[in-house]
């Protein structure tokens, strides 16, 4: 089985190091290099086409959200997740809007990490449950939020968008409501085309701003 190509881009070297460490324990995923500017992660992902790019939000020379809309206007197919100690709104909303598959805090288990890349090689987004509050003052504060769109959504697409919001992955969700993992798949593109978004990543923030949440709650 061929292994998933990483990149590791964060200007402390500590952190990099850190980060070599976890991601060697798993076969399956290989570090091909480490950069800590926006010219050496060009340069590398040039060299190596690294399917999965680990990006601290704050780097060297520039904003690490910058350095990925710019990866992903030349490699789309990259999967970047952002991983930062700082965690503000603004932040958040940027890295999602910027394309980045998932948002980890560096304060989190390392399991959240292996997570958020193995959605990322799924082609899935992660949005930490635990972030989103943090996301629904902001937004409510935005007039005519990019959010804020009509829907029809079936009850089970809505089912689906409240157990995104709580952070679960297609495989999650599938056991949840007793579905195939095919089936959720389908509801989730479904429901992301009805609401002209492009990832979980953005779903989840939609759910938080319009009150969809499951156990009862209603918008």
């Amino acid at each position: 089985m061929n292994k998933v190509k990483v990149l590791i881009v964060d200007d402390h070297e500590v952190v990099r190091y850190g980060l070599n460490l976890l991601l060697n324990r798993y076969d399956y995923l290989e570090v091909v290099g480490e950069a800590q500017t926006k010219e050496e992660t060009l340069a590398l992902m040039e060299q190596f086409g690294p399917q999965v790019v680990i990006m601290d939000v704050r780097l060297k020379n520039c904003s690490g959200i910058d350095c990925c809309r710019e990866i992903l206007r030349q490699y789309p197919e990259t999967n970047v997740i952002m991983l930062t100690s700082f965690g503000g709104a603004d932040v958040i909303l940027n890295s999602i809007e910027a394309g980045a598959m998932g948002f980890v805090l560096k304060d989190t288990g390392n399991g959240e990490l292996i997570r958020a890349i193995d959605a990322a090689i799924k082609g899935e987004s992660i949005l930490d449950p635990m972030i989103t509050n943090k996301l629904l003052n902001h937004l409510r504060k935005v007039p005519g939020d990019l959010y804020e769109k009509k829907s029809n959504l079936s009850k089970q697409e809505r089912k689906v968008l409240e157990l995104i919001a709580e952070g679960l992955s297609n495989k999650e969700i599938a056991k949840h409501i007793f579905l195939s993992e095919k089936t959720v798949r389908n509801y989730v593109s479904r429901l992301l085309g009805k609401l002209n978004l492009n990832n979980r990543a953005e779903a989840a923030v939609y759910a938080v701003e319009n009150h969809i949440r499951s156990r009862g709650q209603t918008p």
